[in-house]
């Protein structure tokens, strides 16, 4: 007996239902891929646009930062300039003009602590002392490594013959600023006391710092009573 090896064919078309059900199926997938790819795009949309509204947003907020630096540099930078006008009638011995300078920065900016700082001396050359020192030490409270607002207390101290506290706060000063200074105002009062050794260890560190200290040396009354004592002589000549 032969195999017939050919396979059979199926010479039936397929039924309507069947073709129907393909055609649903077909719509149907149709129309996920339709979602699918409209979600996509808005999806890409919406990120894109999220990402665009965040580097709007942040060049906005780099530029609003730097206008406000601008603008806090630019006060900065005038507050800087009526201290400096300040110092100026300090140095003048304009004391009622440096206080009033002073508090004109001090409306502007009360954390400002150079402003109490010299505002605090020129109360207190012009005899207010209990309110000079208030100021200064607003300044010190402000940024207590501020050099010259030790300096000014150890000053303060030694206008109004509070020679031990005046010793103390000149060695503070020393200890944020080398300042020429604060070694002359210890010299200075060592050299009312009568103490030549002293006088002449703290001034010769002046005079070694600048010798055009020697000149005002020559002419300070603190150092009468050590004067005549050849040390002294010697390192001022």
């Amino acid at each position: 007996m032969a195999f017939n090896r050919k396979k059979t064919i199926n010479s039936n078309p397929p039924s309507k239902n069947t073709l129907k059900i393909k055609g649903i199926i077909f719509c149907i997938l149709c129309i996920i891929a339709g979602v699918l790819i409209t979600k996509v795009y808005y999806d890409n949309r919406y990120n894109n646009s999220n990402k665009n509204l965040q580097n709007v947003t942040t060049e906005d907020s780099v530029i609003k930062k730097a206008d406000t630096s601008q603008v806090e540099s630019e006060n900065n930078r005038k507050l800087e300039q009526k201290y400096k006008e300040a110092e100026e009638s300090f140095s003048n011995k304009q004391y009622v003009d440096t206080i009033a300078k002073a508090d004109e920065i001090i409306r502007e900016d009360n954390t400002f602590y150079k402003a109490y700082n010299i505002k605090g001396i020129a109360l207190c050359y012009n005899n207010n002392y209990e309110e000079g020192m208030n100021n200064i030490d607003k300044s010190l409270n402000l940024n207590p490594d501020f050099g010259y607002a030790r300096f000014n207390k150890a000053l303060a101290y030694e206008l109004y013959g509070k020679y031990e506290e005046a010793l103390n706060w000149y060695d503070k000063a020393l200890e944020v600023e080398n300042y020429i200074w604060s070694y002359y105002g210890k010299a200075s009062i060592y050299g009312r006391r009568g103490d030549v050794s002293n006088t002449v260890k703290f001034l010769k560190i002046a005079v070694d710092m600048s010798p055009d200290i020697k000149e005002i040396a020559r002419e300070e009354e603190d150092f009468n009573p050590v004067k005549d004592s050849q040390e002294f002589q010697d390192l001022v000549k």
